[in-house]
């Protein structure tokens, strides 16, 4: 098959012919349909979260079930399907709880083995892993709810417990961010987005920001959060640095919830969080791992019925000899709005 491999970290991402996976006994092989570009993708392509190599990055994506292990029950060749980011082994006392998301034997597509900048990739313990995909959501559309989408919506509404006419202060309006505003102002929630890009928060405002913020040089914004709407109910660090953790929390109204969503890697994994405040304003601090399998129709539902439309965040589709140069092109501040999607095919 067609993948696009790395043989080192920050080296060239090369479109060859690799060997086809191998189908799991509690497993499937998907025929990928779409996958996404996605930063986290580009982290691990730097070695900030390594790999083995060489590598094949991708984990956002969507297709069709191609090949089925003996122990599967549920899944039959020609299903069409996404999967959550974390795969859980489905076996343990967190995965049978629910909590998938942070199972200790965990297997992640593009992280932990290969990933789906590829025609076709492996998904272990497909049971408990893969998400049905209703008819009138297509591939490019899936892969967009990929980690960002997913996240940000558990993030908005498990961790945040977002409500009708509260406040949703978003920092960084890239795939995660611009996920999170969409969600918030479908849900009702007054939505203030946070980005030092002008067309970021141009996009934030196109979906439903009631406030934008610049947040580049010295501007304090979780100051301007505060004089603009008395505080946010919910805070998302949707970008992942110690100044946009700082700025989430400091914009909290009392009793507020701050959501980690961004991933805070090297100097920037113990930033210096307000204790104080977060101790005598009773604040809440969650982190956000991505979304369980079993939690996806309730999002989808909101998909199916166009209250949530994931496939305006997609700024631009390509195909697989297209995604090593769009994850290279990470290295720089995005020229332009919304999320990468490569189709097979195309």
């Amino acid at each position: 098959m067609k993948a696009v491999v790395h043989d080192t970290f920050g080296g060239p991402l090369e479109l060859r012919d690799v060997p086809d996976p191998a189908c799991p006994s509690d497993g499937v092989v998907i025929a990928v349909g779409a996958t996404g570009v996605c930063r986290s993708d580009w982290h691990a392509w730097k070695g900030h979260d390594p790999v083995d190599l060489p590598h094949v990055p991708g984990h956002e994506l969507a297709g069709t079930v191609a090949e089925v292990g003996p122990e599967v029950t549920r899944w039959s060749v020609g299903d069409r399907v996404t999967v959550p980011f974390v795969c859980g082994c489905g076996r343990c006392e967190l995965c049978l709880a629910g909590d998938a998301q942070v199972c200790p034997d965990q297997t992640q597509p593009g992280f932990t083995g290969p990933g789906s900048f590829a025609e076709r990739v492996a998904i272990n313990a497909a049971d408990a892993n893969l998400v049905g995909l209703p008819d009138a959501v297509g591939f490019v559309t899936a892969a967009s709810l990929g980690c960002r989408f997913a996240t940000a919506f558990r993030g908005v509404v498990a961790h945040g417990r977002l409500q009708s006419g509260q406040v949703l202060a978003v920092h960084g309006c890239g795939g995660v961010g611009l996920s999170a505003v969409m969600i918030g102002a479908a849900l009702g929630a007054e939505v203030v987005a946070v980005d030092v890009s002008e067309a970021a928060r141009e996009r934030a405002r196109e979906l439903g920001a009631a406030y934008v913020i610049d947040a580049s040089g010295n501007h304090d914004t979780a100051a301007t959060i505060h004089d603009l709407t008395g505080g946010a109910h919910v805070s998302i660090d949707a970008l992942g640095s110690s100044a946009t953790a700082v700025a989430s929390v400091g914009s909290l109204r009392r009793r507020g919830r701050h959501v980690q969503v961004g991933l805070l890697l090297g100097d920037a994994a113990t930033p210096p969080l307000p204790m104080d405040r977060v101790v005598a304003h009773e604040l809440e601090v969650h982190g956000s791992h991505g979304m369980a399998a079993h939690e996806y129709p309730a999002m989808l539902a909101l998909v199916e019925d166009g209250t949530l439309r994931p496939d305006l965040l997609v700024g631009s589709v390509i195909g697989l000899d297209g995604a090593g140069a769009a994850l290279g092109a990470m290295d720089h501040p995005p020229t332009s709005a919304g999320m990468t999607v490569v189709e097979i095919g195309r």
